[in-house]
């Protein structure tokens, strides 16, 4: 027997397109985060890797304990909060026992970007994360933007902003990958040597410009 419709019954509404992702990158001091800042002004969505990270570390239970066989209970202080000070110290010297971090901390935080996907509404997301390409996360992105600036300008900047000295600040960006490799991997490159008014342009520009 045929299947009777009203005139009132309407056909359900085909599900979106799943968002393409854009995976946002910069290294100290080039301006990532104003640039995120601006894509949300444009109206795209930005999920803040770094800053979930630091939130899973203290919401995850398993991940606490696994953090804690890793580097000791110290990992964590009296109030059981993440001890970013002390696991930075722990690991800045130590690559094995950093990339043993990343394989606890990451997994997690991939787990919790998938889900944050899932409820965005836009054609664009943006991933901001630090390690976009040590990490080959721009191997699952639609496309890559680099956030970039010369080196003196970077460290001039770090040093205003953290009252870092010179040799720390150097010391930190001597650990990160250099420029000129992060500039070969990306596929859209946002300069920022002059002021927040041509940041705000040239963003503007590079994000419209993604198909």
């Amino acid at each position: 027997m045929e299947e009777l419709y009203s005139e009132t019954q309407q056909a359900e509404p085909d599900p979106l397109p799943a968002p393409k992702i854009i995976g946002l990158t910069g290294g100290i001091g080039s301006g990532k985060t104003t640039v995120a800042r601006f894509i949300e002004e444009f109206g795209f969505p930005v999920y803040y890797s770094d800053d979930r990270a630091k939130d899973i570390v203290n919401e995850n239970e398993d991940l606490k304990a696994k953090i804690k066989e890793l580097l000791s209970d110290e990992a964590y202080d009296e109030n059981g909060l993440y001890d970013r000070k002390f696991v930075a110290e722990k690991v800045f010297n130590d690559k094995d026992l950093l990339d043993r971090l990343n394989e606890i901390i990451h997994p997690a935080v991939r787990v919790d970007f998938e889900d944050w996907v899932s409820a965005q509404k836009k054609y664009l997301v943006f991933k901001e994360t630090a390690l976009l390409f040590e990490l080959k996360l721009n191997l699952q992105c639609y496309k890559s933007v680099l956030v970039t600036a010369e080196d003196n300008i970077r460290m001039k900047r770090v040093m205003d902003r953290d009252g870092k000295t010179y040799r720390e600040v150097q010391a930190i960006m001597e650990k990160q990958m250099p420029e000129k490799d992060k500039i070969k991997l990306a596929d859209c490159i946002i300069y920022n040597n002059t002021n927040l008014e041509d940041l705000k342009e040239h963003t503007e520009k590079i994000i419209f410009d993604i198909e």
